[in-house]
């Protein structure tokens, strides 16, 4: 139970070119080590909590200098939810296509390495991210849905996110 309402946001970014997605090995860090996880993201900052986006472009910009203009497409397509002892995470999971992928060589949080799209899913990654991961690689990719999963005791079971 998380009585006293604290939260964490978070956000990932997934970049795709053709048929592969680039993922980061996230290394030195006390959060997620040792883990694929999605090519940038990190913390929202205090000024961007009403604005995933903006989160997601400063994270891309300062961990790949990836900057809006060299992607040809950036969704928001997940929103997940889990709860932790003292803490509720809120992870927001966008997706991005590349114009060209030889514009990312280095990250300063890990290693890059593309992967085909079904590889992806014999990887070792955070809970939250397998299961993003797992729905977009099965059906995700095939829809322009933006979904919200919130976490089970060892499942996320995801929901298309309607405007009404």
């Amino acid at each position: 139970m998380n009585p006293i309402g604290k939260l964490r946001n978070m956000t990932s970014v997934y970049l795709t070119y053709n048929d592969k997605v680039l993922l980061l090995f996230r290394q030195g860090s006390r959060v997620v080590n040792d883990k694929w996880i999605g090519s940038a993201g990190g913390h929202f900052e205090p000024n961007e909590l009403n604005n995933a986006y903006a989160c997601a472009v400063r994270e891309l910009k300062e961990e790949l200098g990836v900057t809006e203009d060299m992607m040809a497409d950036i969704k928001l397509r997940y929103l997940t939810i889990y709860n932790k002892p003292e803490e509720l995470r809120q992870n927001y999971y966008f997706f991005a296509q590349l114009k060209d992928d030889s514009v990312i060589n280095t990250s300063n949080e890990g290693q890059l390495k593309w992967f085909s799209i079904e590889d992806i899913l014999s990887l070792d990654m955070p809970f939250t991210s397998k299961m993003v991961t797992n729905h977009w690689v099965k059906e995700g990719r095939y829809t322009d849905c933006f979904y919200g999963g919130v976490a089970t005791d060892n499942d996320m079971v995801f929901l298309e996110m309607k405007e009404f």
